[in-house]
């Protein structure tokens, strides 16, 4: 559907509509993989919007279903569609658009998360990374139970310029819920600032565009789910391996309640933890005092600077972990108190 007072670069034929679809397929959301339709085509083109300008430009739509945000996409012009679906009922309801549009949507039956996205468009698309974004877009209505691993996965793309990020800083434009859209873009001291926060925040601008009740779908999910809008940053924020970040993040919120002075100590060994725990912070200069979620995005850059040179100083450093650790000192317990079950310390409980 054109948005009023536009005229439409290329308009679908009269077609059954999405609720039709449905019936005609026998068509059931299972709420095992988390789906749900949406079928008000005002909002699937206000979804759509939000991707910014797409005539003749080249879309992914991530998980289909029915189509209806299909529909928009392709209503707004666009010169290809690749749909990457997963469920096999939805493939005859896509075909049905397909044939609506000659030449103009590609179906790949098949899994998002395994599918090689760095062959997906045209090599002629491809943009220097300092140059404005490719002229391609993503756009999903993602399943609740895939969203925030595959975000993760595409983020880790980003930051290796890899996967669909291959042509350049490709945009998305993907629904989560409600909490995990407030996730993505909290800020520093914000309820909800999270490894999420800001793992996204470092390497893309995040933008949450706007939030969808949950009795606009159906079925009625449980949360609202909110749009969220990404476009790669052109110098991330953090200039470390995602890999390296994300480890310094995860161990600063494991213990979120706590100072983060308690969930760096998790980046070291037993021997020597405390002084070198000192050490990363002195050195980044960030006060031990603070929560997890009160440090900006220049006190986790610090961290992640002065962790690096540690590991460069201690190669084996990196590849500790934490957890292995707290099982093998919990197999030495169970060895020597074999008479009776000892009780889970602090940390095992948190983890």
């Amino acid at each position: 559907m054109a948005a009023p007072g536009k005229v439409a670069a290329f308009r679908l034929p009269p077609l059954p509509t999405v609720g039709e679809i449905i019936k005609l397929f026998r068509l059931k959301a299972q709420r095992q993989l988390s789906q749900n339709f949406l079928l008000d085509l005002r909002l699937t083109d206000k979804i759509v919007k939000q991707a910014g300008e797409l005539k003749n430009a080249h879309v992914c739509e991530v998980g289909p279903g029915p189509g209806g945000i299909t529909r928009s996409i392709l209503s707004a012009g666009v010169e290809q569609l690749l749909l990457i679906e997963k469920d096999a009922r939805f493939i005859p309801g896509l075909q049905m658009l397909s044939e609506a549009a000659p030449g103009k949507v590609h179906i790949v039956h098949g899994d998002i998360l395994t599918y090689k996205m760095e062959k997906a468009f045209p090599k002629h698309l491809k943009k220097d990374w300092d140059d404005e974004p490719p002229d391609i877009h993503i756009i999903g209505n993602l399943p609740f139970s895939v969203s925030t691993p595959l975000i993760i996965k595409w983020l880790a793309n980003v930051s290796k310029r890899d996967g669909p990020f291959t042509y350049g800083r490709t945009q998305m434009t993907l629904t989560f819920q409600k909490e995990v859209g407030e996730r993505l873009t909290a800020n520093p001291g914000g309820n909800q600032r999270s490894r999420l926060s800001i793992m996204a925040q470092h390497l893309c601008s995040v933008e949450n565009c706007f939030v969808i009740p949950g009795q606009a779908f159906v079925p009625k999910p449980e949360v609202d789910v909110a749009v969220v809008h990404f476009t790669p940053l052109v110098q991330p924020k953090i200039q470390q391996p995602f890999e390296l970040v994300e480890k310094v993040v995860r161990s600063v919120f494991q213990f979120r309640r706590k100072y983060c002075f308690r969930g760096l100590e998790t980046l070291f060994p037993e021997s020597g933890r405390f002084k070198r725990t000192e050490q990363l912070m002195m050195t980044a200069n960030v006060d031990p005092t603070l929560r997890p979620y009160q440090l900006s995005m220049s006190q986790f850059r610090n961290l992640c600077n002065t962790y690096r040179k540690m590991c460069d100083e201690d190669p084996g450093l990196f590849v500790f972990d934490y957890r292995e650790e707290l099982k093998q000192k919990k197999r030495t317990r169970n060895f020597h108190k074999s008479t009776s079950q000892p009780e889970q310390t602090e940390e095992e409980d948190q983890l």
